[in-house]
């Protein structure tokens, strides 16, 4: 084979599908490696006056705030409208 087809050969075999979808995949995969398993995904600790509190009712509680659950229901919502009866009952 000489230098001229091997030239020719590589150009052809890149554009071949298996080709593509190799090169495709092996980006993608090595993306993934990155992302996930870079120095920014690392889990962070927490000073202990942060983890103390697990949920924003008991942080709020601790700085002295109230927590007060909300009204079930809106005193100026709406009534439901009426429907109408089917105009064409269905009957098997």
């Amino acid at each position: 084979m000489t230098n001229a087809s091997l030239a020719y050969s590589i150009p052809n075999a890149l554009r071949h599908p298996g080709v593509i979808a190799l090169i495709v995949a092996g980006v993608t995969i090595a993306a993934m490696l990155i992302v996930d398993h870079g120095p920014w995904s690392r889990a962070k600790t927490q000073p202990a006056h942060v983890a103390m509190f697990a949920t924003t009712g008991e942080a709020a509680r601790a700085a002295g705030a109230m927590v007060l659950p909300t009204d079930p229901k809106s005193p100026i919502e709406p009534q439901r409208p009426k429907t109408s009866p089917t105009v064409n009952p269905v009957t098997p």
